[in-house]
């Protein structure tokens, strides 16, 4: 996760300087430094794409995951949201709020919905005592609750993870989407709500037609909202997946795109999935009293962290008698609860298993509950999101060069050569360097990914040479193309030149300064004593590097040497003059 991290916060840093820079003139009364570890954070586990941001995102990040990460909780109450509602305009008004976001204007307005319950969570954090705080988070397990499954989580062999084309069309069966798009679709525009009941009986008798549920009986004859748990469960469905919108108090709204799910991008498939992910704890047994309800709570979790640490595939009578027995564990009234739950649906974990069998999760089949490639990618989600360690990785016939390199630069030696070597056994030489070259000049900012595409496609041999030589014609591979193609002894291949050797020492500083300060500041040594330093900075702000100015300054504050500083201080003018 460690590694996660830091990939994302090196892929946020351009956008959030930029951003601090439109604050300082459109939102001069925010605090943009609080923007950071939100913008983190949504990117982790919320979207792959920074500039979507759904309205489920801002409750997701701001009061789930700010309050077990914020570090100045009394700042954060004062300033998150306002900073928060800054940085949403400013991704906006410049651009960069993708398609598939929800519109400004309900991410605003969400924002002030949750705005008095993020002051609260973060005062709350402030008036808490912290060794109590941290006691009591300890000691919170529950039924649902992955933590106590950590060592063994983390104990698993590598999960190989299907690709995102194949998983999206798996995605785009889903029973329950389908049925949250036909509800949202009924509800239609503007759709009045009672202040007690969501619908009238009449509604709901509707709702249930067009969901092709049954529809039960209530006092009167006729269906009633108390007894249609599973209607709720596809409408709150729904919301999450913001196919419904609230349009006031009392006013609800089909959205615009719900009527076009199964979307047509693979991307926005797997999106609208993952958002409607943790919709699993709907699986969770209802019952009349709600301190058996409770009690049962996360019994879904707790079926799918088993399936997984059982490699997929359990045995559902195992299942039973383990989760029965952690039901009475963990709650006083967990034995009683799991027999009223029994009496009610014949078995505790049916309705668990027909709400992961209708999200695409689970298979049962000859009593073996197997999690489905879709499932395995959810749980692995899921294990993520509460921050447990877990080797799950592309499978080897479906992972890209992109996902080779990204994962190798996090593997010991040995396991990374392994995994080049499986990935090899599928390619062809030539084309597996044109492969890895093509990934590797995605992200010109990407100093690792490039030097690990470098190294490997380097290891390949003259059999690699055509691939250099178009690589010649990309700026950021250049100077490793010209450097190989001359090792190599081809004829006429340009020679290294200057501002090539610069490259790779600023794609070099780049890496450890990712490290930490010790680990810049020995690269800085490797180069040479202060006067080669100071010689180096006097040229090489001329070199177009994407992190140029963001190196000459952490090189000015961390060299111990007088004069190295004062150089360094002298071409970040320089290269900021000449970029403006």
């Amino acid at each position: 996760m460690t590694d996660r991290i830091e990939a994302a916060a090196a892929e946020l840093r351009p956008l959030l300087q930029e951003f601090i820079l439109w604050a300082r003139e459109n939102a001069p009364g925010s605090d943009s430094n609080l923007v950071g570890s939100v913008a983190l954070w949504h990117r982790l586990t919320a979207s792959d794409d920074v500039g979507r941001w759904k309205r489920a995102d801002l409750r997701t990040v701001l009061l789930d995951r700010m309050p077990q990460v914020v570090e100045d909780p009394e700042a954060a109450a004062d300033g998150m949201v306002p900073a928060v509602r800054a940085y949403l305009t400013y991704l906006s008004e410049t651009g960069r709020l993708v398609k598939g976001s929800a519109p400004l204007q309900d991410l605003l307005a969400e924002l002030d919905r949750i705005e008095d319950d993020v002051v609260d969570a973060m005062e709350e954090l402030v008036t808490e005592d912290g060794d109590d705080y941290d006691e009591e988070e300890d000691g919170s397990e529950g039924l649902g609750d992955f933590e106590p499954f950590a060592d063994d989580l983390a104990a698993l062999p590598t999960i190989r993870l299907r690709p995102d084309s194949e998983l999206a069309v798996a995605a785009r069966r889903t029973v329950l989407i389908g049925k949250a798009r036909d509800l949202a679709v009924w509800v239609g525009e503007e759709r009045r709500v009672g202040e007690e009941n969501l619908l009238t009986d009449a509604e709901i008798a509707e709702a249930l037609a067009v969901l092709g549920f049954p529809a039960p009986s209530g006092a009167d004859g006729g269906p009633s909202a108390d007894s249609v748990p599973a209607l709720w469960n596809v409408w709150n469905l729904a919301i999450d997946l913001d196919f419904l919108q609230a349009e006031g108090e009392d006013t609800v709204s089909v959205d615009a795109d719900a009527a076009e799910w199964p979307f047509e991008d693979d991307d926005d498939v797997l999106d609208a999935w993952l958002t409607g992910l943790h919709s699993v704890d709907y699986g969770d047994p209802e019952l009349d009293d709600e301190e058996a309800t409770i009690a049962l709570s996360g019994l879904t979790r707790a079926l799918l962290v088993r399936v997984l640490l059982a490699s997929g595939s359990k045995p559902l009578a195992e299942l039973r008698t383990e989760l029965a027995e952690a039901a009475a564990e963990y709650d006083d009234l967990g034995a009683e609860a799991w027999a009223t739950a029994t009496r009610r649906y014949g078995d505790p974990l049916n309705p668990v298993l027909d709400w992961l069998a209708g999200y695409g999760m689970v298979e049962v089949e000859h009593e073996q509950v197997r999690l489905t490639p879709l499932g395995m990618e959810g749980v692995v989600h899921m294990v993520d999101d509460e921050d447990i360690e877990l080797d799950a990785r592309p499978a080897i016939d479906a992972m890209t060069a992109l996902d080779l390199l990204s994962f190798s630069a996090e593997l010991p030696e040995e396991e990374a050569d392994a995994e080049f070597a499986a990935w090899m056994e599928l390619r062809e030489p030539g084309q597996a360097a044109r492969e890895l070259l093509k990934a590797a000049a995605e992200d010109d900012a990407d100093a690792l990914v490039r030097v690990q595409a470098a190294s490997l496609v380097g290891s390949l041999g003259e059999v690699a040479a055509p691939a250099w030589w178009d690589a010649l014609d990309e700026p950021s591979l250049r100077p490793y193309a010209a450097t190989h193609l001359a090792q190599l002894g081809v004829e006429d291949a340009p020679s290294p030149t200057q501002s090539d050797t610069h490259w790779l020492i600023l794609d070099m500083l780049t890496i450890s300064a990712g490290l930490g300060r010790p680990e810049f500041v020995s690269s800085l040594d490797d180069i040479g004593p202060a006067q080669t330093l100071v010689t180096l900075l006097d040229v090489i702000w001329k070199v177009p590097h994407p992190h140029l100015e963001e190196l000459l300054e952490a090189i000015g504050k961390a060299h111990p040497d007088r004069q190295v500083g004062k150089a360094a201080k002298r071409a970040l003018f320089k290269a900021r003059s000449d970029h403006n």
